[in-house]
């Protein structure tokens, strides 16, 4: 079941501006979880996370990991 949930519920901003998942988190072929910081410019099929942040996501989780599947 897709669910709409925020940026905030799946990503932190650090301090130094770099994005940092959650949790186990997918998009497109790319999975990454906690731990894993990258900054603006970073594209994860096609998608610079930082253009989106305070957006609203399409998720489904799929066997504990958070699938993003759009972005509003």
């Amino acid at each position: 079941m897709i669910q709409r949930i925020n940026f905030y519920q799946i990503f932190k901003v650090d301090t130094d501006g770099s994005i940092e998942p959650l949790r186990l988190v997918r998009i497109g072929g790319v999975q990454m979880g906690p731990g894993v910081r990258f900054g603006r410019g970073v594209s994860f099929s096609g998608i610079d996370l930082a253009q989106f942040v305070g957006r609203d996501f399409a998720v489904e989780e799929e066997s504990g990991v958070l699938v993003i599947k759009g972005i509003f």
